[in-house]
């Protein structure tokens, strides 16, 4: 998910500059933040229009282009710098980057208190006709008493605060969802948006306190949660395995297994191949990342689909054919619901599979051909010539 950060000053050195490059920087996992400074933005003059001036149009092309904004202000006198309001004005004269777009405010001031009152008279900017943003309510990030919250590293201090600010990233995130919902065609609203793919929230079997895009999340999740390995003996519903036992079993299967959990992060798959030897790429460092890191994002629609057919209700088993890897192969994937002894979404069991072989021995078998034209009778086969293995009814 792409963010613009605006540094809400054009002083050389800013607080709140320094607050952006942290979220940018302990975010990364979660969003991609580009920060842009305003201080190549002239002061906002009707007189001598400057909207198609390089740095204005910079703006409006960031801005349009992302899924949200973030605004770090500071408070002088009350209100927001003179600097951060000539910049709104110019981008609510004749262009209109924020109309409709998701704005999240944060900021940073000297005082015990924050940036309260400036944010609340940005707010009440980013409402006027002309610009048209659409604020995300309460979650206020008010670092007060900013000149002692940073270390050296211009990291923040406080673990708490750091906390504090993830949460609001991630209701962010979700606010960015429902705001593209709300402005998503009629036929559509039930669709991509709806979905967390970066997997922000948690559920009863999350493992927190672990970065999800780590390469060794496994092994940090199983030290954390005293996992059990080996020749150790689990009670399944009917029987009892040692976890190599699970492990072969689930290797032995004659598909490539892929859970995924209701919260949308990728928990497993049965690492039996290299990755360029699989149907479908997977890499052992992927697992624990949350799904949008396992898709490129123009699949995000479809991924998000699929997930809504099932979390519904609407499909128990939702099936795609993938012909791109031959003629000699016709690969299945099969995304099934997986659910408790209730009907309560779990997530998904996905398996990939080569099912060419099982149809030609079941045609070896039967002596059945698959045809083309009219049905047969005898045995269901139609006429129509069949991609799997081209075969035709003899003349």
């Amino acid at each position: 998910m792409k963010i613009v950060g605006i540094v809400g000053s054009n002083a050389d050195f800013s607080y709140n500059r320094l607050l952006l490059n942290f979220i940018a920087k302990q975010f990364k996992t979660l969003v991609d933040v580009e920060v842009l400074d305003i201080k190549d933005i002239p002061m906002f003059n009707q007189s001598d229009d400057q909207t198609n001036s390089a740095p204005i149009q910079h703006f409006n092309k960031k801005i349009t282009e992302a899924d949200g904004v973030i605004i770090a202000t500071p408070e002088y006198n009350h209100s927001v710098p003179s600097a951060l309001q000539s910049v709104i004005e110019w981008l609510s004269f004749k262009i209109h980057p924020l109309d409709g777009k998701p704005v999240m405010i944060v900021g940073a001031s000297y005082d015990v208190q924050g940036s309260s009152r400036s944010q609340l008279h940005l707010r009440q900017i980013l409402d006027a006709p002309g610009v048209n943003a659409v604020v995300m309510p309460g979650n206020e990030f008010l670092l007060g008493e900013v000149h002692k919250a940073f270390d050296e590293d211009e990291n923040l201090k406080d673990p708490q605060t750091t906390q504090f600010l993830e949460s609001c990233i991630k209701k962010f995130i979700r606010f960015i969802n429902v705001v593209n919902v709300l402005n998503s065609p009629e036929g559509m609203k039930d669709v991509s948006s709806t979905e967390d793919l970066y997997a922000t929230g948690s559920i009863d079997t999350t493992i927190e306190g672990i970065d999800m895009s780590a390469d060794d999340w496994v092994e940090q999740a199983a030290k954390a949660t005293k996992a059990v390995e080996g020749n150790t003996y689990v009670k399944l519903n009917r029987g009892i395995l040692t976890v190599n036992q699970l492990n072969h079993f689930l290797n032995s299967m004659p598909a490539e297994l892929t859970y995924a959990d209701s919260n949308n992060q990728f928990l497993y798959y049965n690492h039996k191949l290299e990755a360029e030897d699989m149907l479908a790429t997977r890499r052992p460092g992927q697992v624990g990342n949350p799904l949008a890191e396992c898709h490129p994002e123009r699949a995000f629609s479809s991924v998000a689909w699929v997930i809504q057919q099932l979390r519904n209700g609407k499909q128990d088993v939702v099936r795609t054919h993938v012909p791109t890897h031959g003629p000699d192969k016709y690969v299945v994937h099969s995304y099934q619901a997986i659910r408790d002894e209730d009907g309560n979404y779990l997530g998904i069991n996905e398996y990939v599979q080569d099912i060419k072989p099982m149809i030609d021995w079941y045609l070896e078998q039967t002596g059945q051909q698959l045809t083309g034209g009219n049905v047969d009778a005898v045995s269901g086969a139609t006429t129509k010539v069949d991609t799997v293995s081209s075969a035709t009814v003899k003349g």
